[in-house]
């Protein structure tokens, strides 16, 4: 086959896929995770289930990878606030602030426990604690973060007190959550 038909095929078996997560997603936030069936599925996406069982094997399936896909976008949006200008303790504000901002959107109940049970979700923790050490080490370097507890367990402190942030009910206290995390993270007089 010509390179143009593959690609052109590869573009639709995207945009199908796509679809399918898309329409999946929407159907769970409406009418909750135990009411959507594959059959719905098909028929909201406007393909057959034929079609829909090449891509997918069930419901759980398309969830994880609808959750895949967004746990994707989040980390490609947090390693842009870190590669962006500024100092390293600028730019760890910046992270901080947006993933706790993620975290307030978690999903909570049986949809959580089915989403997180994917291998994405830990490689996802990992890059996520490697991004932040990298950070913390190298504010720590220019002296504006403390050196006395190693990077990696900062790290870990500044992700475990942000899941306080999926109980916040405005944006400002998910700032001073931030804000108080960041204190925990200066140098000690």
């Amino acid at each position: 086959m010509p390179k143009l038909w593959n690609e052109t095929i590869d573009a639709h078996r995207a945009a199908v896929r796509e679809a399918i997560l898309d329409t999946t997603a929407r159907l769970v936030s409406e009418g909750g995770l135990r009411s959507v069936t594959m059959s719905q599925i098909a028929e909201q996406t406007g393909i057959g289930r034929a079609t829909l069982y090449k891509y997918f094997s069930d419901v759980e399936a398309v969830l994880l990878a609808w959750h895949e896909r967004q746990v994707t976008a989040h980390l490609q949006h947090l390693a842009g606030l870190r590669d962006q200008t500024g100092t390293a303790l600028e730019r760890l504000q910046a992270v901080l602030e947006a993933y706790a901002g993620i975290a307030r959107q978690r999903h909570g109940g049986e949809l959580a426990a089915l989403l997180h049970q994917g291998g994405h979700v830990t490689h996802a923790e990992r890059h996520l604690h490697g991004m932040l050490q990298h950070l913390i080490a190298e504010a720590g370097k220019a002296g504006d973060l403390r050196c006395d507890v190693p990077p990696a367990e900062l790290a870990q402190y500044c992700l475990h007190a942000l899941t306080a942030a999926a109980n916040l009910t405005s944006q400002s206290a998910v700032t001073r959550l931030v804000a108080v995390t960041l204190d925990g993270l200066r140098p000690v007089p």
